[in-house]
C-alpha cells in the first residue's frame, strides 16, 4: 500500500472518528450547526438515533485503521477497499437522500482513497 494511499485511508478514518463525535455525543449542539436543512426541533427527538448512524460510522473508522495496521499487504488492501468501498456507498446514499453536500463530504475523499489504493 502506497503511503499516499495510507494518509488518504487515515484522512476519512479521522473524518468518521468526527462524524461519531457529532452523531453521538454533540448532535444537540454542534449538530444544530452542522445539519442546518434539519428544524431545530427535530435535534433533541432524534438524538438516539444519531447516535446509532455515529456508532456505525465509528465501525467503518475501525475498519480503516485496522486495514493500516495489517502486516498482509494484499490482507490490508483488501479490507481497505471494503471500508472505503462502504465509506462510498453510505457518502452516495446520504447524496441522493439526505444532503448533497454528502458527497463531497464523505463519499469523494473515500473514492479518491479508493483509487489511490488501486492505481499506486
Amino acid at each position: 500500500m502506497s503511503l499516499l494511499a495510507q494518509i488518504l485511508i487515515g484522512f476519512v478514518a479521522i473524518e468518521h472518528i468526527y462524524i461519531l463525535w457529532l452523531e453521538m455525543f454533540a448532535w444537540t449542539t454542534r449538530g444544530r450547526k452542522t445539519f442546518r436543512s434539519l428544524p431545530d426541533h427535530l435535534f433533541e427527538p432524534t438524538k438516539m438515533l444519531a447516535a446509532n448512524q455515529g456508532l456505525y460510522n465509528g465501525f467503518l473508522a475501525a475498519g480503516l485503521i485496522w486495514s493500516l495496521l495489517m502486516q498482509d499487504e494484499s490482507y490490508a488492501q483488501q479490507t481497505a477497499s471494503f471500508f472505503l468501498g462502504c465509506v462510498s456507498v453510505a457518502g452516495i446514499f446520504g447524496a441522493l437522500t439526505a444532503q448533497r453536500s454528502i458527497f463531497y463530504i464523505q463519499a469523494l475523499p473515500a473514492l479518491i482513497a479508493l483509487l489511490c489504493l488501486w492505481m499506486i
